[in-house]
């Protein structure tokens, strides 16, 4: 990612994004956020990010932490995230985002990091594990944008109330001191932004689902994703027409339009009056085809582990180029002493 200098040129926008490494990559999470961060590389500066240190909120088996770090960074190049183009990096390996987070504590209302929803949720659904972490978990997410100086934060609605947390910090501090961060806007998906579990399609996809038989892995074997598709849940009625009314096979339309890049129109148009047995055949038979090369250079590439670690190590040291600059400011401001 080169950096322009000549002021006549206008300079890309910053893009950040994080994935958790919490659970396995799947269906929902290509459609509904990696899939679009491909494209997004071309038209912006992006930032991607592997997010171990969210993680440790909730308990995990440190052995599979490792595992997923290593898959998610295989994910990324073999669905297409570019080194060259982006700069690709596991959250623990810059330290600054740990720094800035504690700065940002400190700027945080008790109040305002208690309303967080899914701090709500998350401590109803774990009450033994109710941990400092879990309760701060938005200050460092506010750290990891803020970090960067990102303009734009692809997001679901799940997520819109930490980033109007981040906002509000971005706000507090540039007021306190001077302007020092640039305050983040949200990009929201519109078409496929969230797939459902095939069933249970009222509950959105989620790598960490206790029943895995509705979540399609980017990893699973032909034979298991043809099986949960047969498996999906439909409804009672005999038409193939996207409908709130009918959410599974609504579902299936998004997922099938999608992998086989065809409106939701044309795919109603497409399989009027076949069976709901025979479509969901169709659409297991086109996440399997969609999902081929995916899978065949993630095996490539999670063989090659010393490539892995250097795309690591680079993606590592171009980010704390930029989180080193915004570090520096930040403890200027706030009356650090700081080593020549």
């Amino acid at each position: 990612m080169a950096e322009i200098n000549d002021k006549n040129i206008p300079q890309k926008k910053v893009v950040y994004s994080a994935l958790k490494p919490t659970g396995d990559l799947q269906l929902g999470n290509y459609i509904g956020a990696v899939k679009n961060m491909v494209k997004l590389q071309d038209e912006y500066n992006c930032i991607y990010t592997i997010a171990d240190m969210h993680s440790i909120t909730v308990e995990n088996v440190p052995a599979d932490l490792r595992r997923r770090t290593y898959d998610f960074m295989a994910l990324f190049l073999a669905v297409g995230l570019d080194p060259e183009k982006s700069i690709l990096f596991v959250q623990s390996h810059v330290p600054q985002h740990a720094e800035l987070a504690w700065v940002l504590n400190c700027y945080t209302q008790f109040g305002e990091a208690s309303r967080m929803t899914q701090f709500k949720e998350k401590s109803a659904k774990n009450p033994e594990n109710v941990n400092l972490g879990l309760f701060a978990y938005p200050t460092l997410m506010a750290a990891d944008i803020l970090l960067y100086q990102a303009d734009l934060v692809p997001i679901g609605k799940d997520q819109k109330q930490h980033l109007e947390l981040a906002r509000d910090i971005a706000h507090r501090f540039n007021t306190v001191y001077s302007p020092t961060f640039v305050v983040p806007d949200g990009i929201f998906s519109k078409h496929g932004a969230k797939i459902y579990n095939l069933l249970d399609p009222t509950s959105k996809m989620g790598k960490t689902d206790d029943n895995t038989n509705g979540v399609v892995f980017l990893l699973d074997d032909a034979d298991t994703i043809m099986r949960k598709f047969k498996r999906a849940v439909t409804d009672c009625d005999t038409d193939i027409r996207f409908d709130e009314s009918k959410p599974g096979i609504s579902n299936l339309i998004t997922i099938y339009s999608v992998v086989s890049d065809k409106t939701v129109e044309a795919v109603e148009k497409e399989f009027e009056g076949v069976s709901y047995a025979d479509f969901k055949l169709k659409v297991g038979e086109a996440v399997v085809e969609y999902l081929k090369p995916i899978q065949a250079k993630y095996n490539e590439l999670i063989n090659n582990k010393d490539y892995l670690l250097e795309v690591m190590r680079n993606g590592a040291e171009r980010a704390s180029r930029i989180a080193n600059k915004t570090l520096s400011k930040v403890y200027r401001k706030v009356g650090f002493v700081q080593l020549p």
